[in-house]
Formats: structure tokens, C-alpha cells, sequence
């Protein structure tokens, strides 16, 4: 922490130090990219990222339009985004998607606009991990160069490629804690040319887009966890493949579980199942006590007890959803792990749904 105590803004001999560790997690984070120095700015997260992004084209180019297409399924930090939008006379169109989570290039094809200035689409859905055709909707969308194409990139990055200038990409976000960095500093790429209007004022930091003294030590850890990143390459995703696969053949053993994620075309670390008829918050609990840590919906809001949105839009029933859980795989992870949550799973389901059956039904009033 001292050695990073300097301002990168200031001219004296720390201030300079602090400036070449800024510059340097700034190459690392472009060279991992594949994008340009000058077109990464540093945030606090995927959550300033998005609203960075969406609400910076809103803002910058409502005089040309006032119409954004993003899909039913996106993070809160895109979904509210929007919502928040609608309410300042912006029109939204919120894209349905298939029984797997994924939207089709024909339905923001169909969604456009003369008005359109920005579509938002996420590159994996982070409940179902559903991956979305990123590169087909951003090869579309160069022939209209005046609408943006966003991609909240936080629950892919690390385990599923994507070529941001081979995509068509102008805006992406980033997050450090989803890849073993710091929480707290995330990234937005900003295509080099790319104007849009700050959130904050300030010190003109981060090309004049995000305003406030860098917070260089997590820059900087968020520049290691990059570097860790490149150095297991492709080894790593290898890896949690199998064990997805393992989770998913254990699972479909157990009775009573549903796996929600669909088998193709998925990010390797997600996991969403069901147990219709037992409360996820019980279910979740039950599992906790034997050592295992899991979610319900986002952990980022999963205290909403309400079912998740983005399984209600792939056609779940109310009863089901509210029963889901997310299981997410890490570089900890290992077979023996999956091996010992399933055995786990299968006794928690087995003395909860017995315990349920033996439940005196509610009784009716005359």
C-alpha cells in the first residue's frame, strides 16, 4: 500500500512512481484486451462500467435518439439502468430470449429503430451462463455506425474468449473480483474516437470519463490477477469443463433436480438447478451446514425474495424458479469437491422433500 501512495496526477518523485504503475496496469490491461492504452479507463467495477456506458451514450447522443434495445436477461446493473432511463423519457425495448436464455441477432434486428442509439446486450448471462452471440450482433450492427453496441462483459471475462474489435464493440465492462482480482476496480473499454458524457466531474482523470484520484493499489492487483489470467491461458477453462460436466451427470442422478443452464454453448463456472417443492434460502442453508457455499439467483440480488427474473423469461413456472440455485466453479474447485457437494445435495434434497411430504396439508376455510 505505500509503495502505491502517490497520486498518479501529481509531479513530485511519488507522484511519478505512481504514475508509471498506472501506466504499466494500463498496458497489461490492453494487451489482455486486445484494444488500444488510451481506450482502457479504470472504474470501481462493473456496476460504475455499465451505468458508465449506457447511461454516457444516453446522455451524450439523446439529441440523435432516445431508444436502447438490451435484452430481459441482463444484470441489474444493465436491467435498472435502463428501467431508470424509461423514467427519463428514454424508450427501451427489452429483447425476449429462448428456452436456453439466449437472444437472437433477428430479434434486435426486428428491434431497431430510425431512433436507436445504443444496444446492450451481456456476453454471459450470470445465472444461467448462457453465452450470448456477441461477435453475429456486432458484425450486424457495423452497418449502422451511428447505434453503440455495449457488452457487460463481468461474468465472462477470464473463461470465455471474445475479440472486442472483431465484435464490433464500443463499449465493455469489467470486473476485477469476477477473475481472483481486488474487489472494488473494474475496467470500461472505450473505443478510441468514442465521446460519451461523464457521471462525475471532477479532475478530468481517466480521459475526462471517470473523474476521482485513481485507487492505484487495486489498479495494480487488478494487473497482477491479468497477468495470472494469461499465464494459465486456456488450461484453466479445460479444466472447469470437466467438472461442469461431472456436476452435470451427478445431478441428473439426483431425484427431484433440474438443471436450468442448457448444455450448449455455456460458460464453463455456472451452474443453475432447481428442486421444485423446497425453498432455495432452505435448500442453500442445508447445504452451508456441510460445508458448501452456494447462491440463489445473482449474489448481487439474491436477498430479493421474489423468483429470478431471468428464469421467469426462459418460461419457468413461479415454483421452480423459486427453488433455484446457482452454483458457481473456481481455480479451488476440484472432482473430489464436486463429488463430495453432490453426495451433499442428494441427502439435503432427500430429508427435505421426506419432510415436506410429511407436512399436514394447509387447511381450508368453510
Amino acid at each position: 500500500m505505500e509503495s502505491y501512495y502517490g497520486n498518479p496526477s501529481s509531479l513530485h518523485q511519488k507522484g511519478v512512481e505512481a504514475e508509471n504503475v498506472l501506466k504499466q496496469a494500463r498496458k497489461v490491461a490492453a494487451q489482455y484486451l486486445g484494444c488500444k492504452e488510451s481506450e482502457v479507463i479504470f472504474t470501481s467495477g462493473g456496476t460504475e462500467s455499465n451505468n458508465t456506458a449506457i447511461k454516457g451514450v444516453a446522455f451524450q447522443y439523446q439529441n440523435r435518439g432516445k431508444h436502447i434495445i438490451t435484452t430481459q436477461v441482463e444484470h441489474p446493473a444493465v436491467y435498472d439502468v435502463c428501467k431508470q432511463l424509461e423514467g427519463l423519457g428514454f424508450a427501451v425495448t427489452y429483447l425476449p430470449v429462448d428456452r436456453e436464455g439466449r437472444v437472437s441477432v433477428e430479434a434486435v434486428q426486428k428491434a431497431m429503430r430510425p431512433d436507436t442509439i445504443l444496444v446492450s446486450v451481456m456476453h454471459v448471462n450470470n445465472e444461467l451462463g448462457t453465452i450470448q452471440p456477441i461477435l453475429e450482433i456486432g458484425q450486424w450492427l457495423k452497418q449502422f455506425p451511428k447505434v453503440l453496441f455495449h457488452v457487460d462483459a463481468v461474468q465472462g471475462i477470464g473463461k470465455v474468449p471474445l475479440r472486442i474489435k472483431d465484435s464490433g464493440i464500443d463499449l465493455l465492462s469489467v470486473s476485477a473480483h469476477k477473475f481472483y482480482g481486488p474487489r472494488g476496480v473494474g475496467i470500461l473499454y472505450k473505443r478510441e474516437g468514442l465521446i460519451i458524457s461523464p457521471l462525475m466531474m471532477g479532475g478530468g482523470q481517466e480521459g475526462g470519463v471517470r473523474s476521482g484520484t485513481e485507487n492505484l493499489p487495486a489498479i495494480a492487483g487488478m494487473a497482477k490477477a491479468i497477468r495470472i489470467l494469461e499465464e494459465l491461458g486456456s488450461v484453466e477453462m479445460i479444466r472447469l469443463q470437466k467438472l461442469n460436466q461431472q456436476l452435470r451427470e451427478g445431478i441428473a442422478t439426483i431425484e427431484g433436480c433440474i438443471v436450468n443452464t442448457p448444455e450448449a454453448k455455456t460458460a464453463p463456472h455456472i451452474m443453475n438447478l432447481s428442486v421444485p417443492g423446497v425453498k432455495a434460502e432452505v435448500l442453500l442453508h442445508a447445504l452451508e451446514e456441510k460445508g458448501f457455499l452456494i447462491s440463489t439467483k445473482s449474489a448481487c440480488s439474491s436477498k430479493v425474495n421474489e423468483p429470478s427474473r431471468v428464469l421467469t423469461a426462459i418460461g419457468i413456472e413461479r415454483d421452480c424458479a423459486l427453488s433455484s440455485l446457482r452454483i458457481s466453479l473456481g481455480r479451488e474447485n476440484t472432482a473430489d469437491d464436486i463429488q463430495g457437494f453432490l453426495k451433499a445435495l442428494e441427502e439435503c434434497v432427500s430429508v427435505l422433500r421426506t419432510y415436506i411430504k410429511q407436512q399436514p396439508a394447509p387447511a381450508h376455510r368453510k
